[in-house]
């Protein structure tokens, strides 16, 4: 294995540790509710903020979604 294949290695690694650790982030506080739920939902065809809230159950918290759903249409976006 050559210098180069185990940086490139040892990148990709890194980007998918900072994945892993960026998708255990809470958007929705009050429910818990990770971001990498609401990617994956995103990836799955769902566009709109009330379909993620009603997926998951985002915006039914204690902050009736004041906090999240900021985030979740920041998701969206990208």
């Amino acid at each position: 294995m050559s210098a180069l294949q185990r940086k490139n290695g040892a990148m990709d690694r890194s980007k998918k540790e900072q994945e892993l650790i960026e998708g255990l982030k809470p958007v929705c506080i009050c429910k818990g509710i990770k971001k990498r739920v609401f990617l994956e939902l995103i990836k799955g065809g769902m566009t709109s903020v009330e379909a993620l809230k009603k997926a998951t159950g985002a915006g039914g918290g204690s902050c009736k979604g004041e906090r999240c759903t900021p985030r979740i249409l920041e998701l969206l976006r990208k």
